[in-house]
């Protein structure tokens, strides 16, 4: 486990299968700069993923968590429509979830909206 930044360290984007930790560190920053616009607690529900781990879990074959550039997070105490509304204006992907957000460095514009309620 490594430090990052002052609130991320490397085995939070670690895949959950494996352990192998990957990511972008401009994505790490960015998520930084997230958390502290929105001075609470992140939490990364999924951060890289093996490409067994990301079919196991109904990760699509073009997802980014497989490269390390993609996080899913929750913000304590902040709906994850707030989050992405924050994150359209600085990240490249977008997702809209019920329980959390989707966000991804892929290098251009990808925002979808998967809630269901």
């Amino acid at each position: 486990m490594t430090n990052l930044t002052k609130n991320f360290n490397s085995s939070e984007f670690a895949c959950r299968c494996c352990g192998k930790e990957v990511f972008l560190m401009s994505h790490v920053l960015k998520l930084q700069t997230l958390r502290d616009f929105f001075n609470k607690q992140v939490t990364i529900t999924s951060g890289y993923r093996c490409k067994n781990h990301n079919k196991n879990v109904g990760g699509v074959s073009y997802s980014q968590h497989p490269l390390g550039t993609a996080t899913d997070i929750k913000v304590k105490d902040i709906s994850p429509d707030k989050v992405a509304d924050y994150a359209e204006k600085h990240f490249d992907g977008v997702g809209r979830y019920d329980g959390f957000t989707h966000l991804d460095s892929r290098g251009y514009s990808a925002k979808w909206d998967n809630r269901t309620k």
